[in-house]
């Protein structure tokens, strides 16, 4: 499995230590599983937003066609 080192402040990674461990989680679990919800958010709200302008223009693509 690939890695990937992260840079934090001391106050970042006091405050990310904090989190982990009030979950009862490691650092490393807590950060890989924020980072993926991160990413699977962005792209909840692209294909929210994508489907958005389709069916605000599907009147309009229907027109064109």
């Amino acid at each position: 499995m690939a890695g990937l080192n992260l840079r934090f402040t001391d106050e970042e990674l006091d405050a990310l230590r904090e989190r982990a461990v009030a979950e009862g989680r490691s650092v490393q679990a807590f950060a890989h599983d924020a980072v993926v919800a991160a990413m699977n958010e962005h792209s909840r709200l692209f294909h929210g937003a994508a489907d958005q302008v389709r069916k605000a223009s599907a009147e309009l693509n229907r027109r064109l066609a």
